[in-house]
């Protein structure tokens, strides 16, 4: 049951950060004709919706609580 407390620890953590730390994310837009590319790269941070990080705080206490009572 030690492993599920240890995978609860790691989830809350992952549910914690993912509130502050944004994700990159960059996409190229562009044509290529022979040996030429003509383009743009877009660049974005994205954060996680709040949902997802609330959801991963409930199961990362949820696997805690778990682990604890074994």
């Amino acid at each position: 049951m030690k492993m599920l407390m240890l995978v609860g620890v790691v989830v809350l953590v992952l549910g914690i950060v993912s509130f502050f730390v944004p994700f990159p994310h960059s996409e190229q837009h562009g044509v290529s004709i022979g040996d030429a590319h003509i383009g743009v790269t877009t660049h974005d941070d994205q954060k996680v919706p709040p949902v997802v990080s609330i959801a991963l705080l409930v199961v990362g206490a949820g696997l805690m609580i778990a682990g604890r009572k074994g």
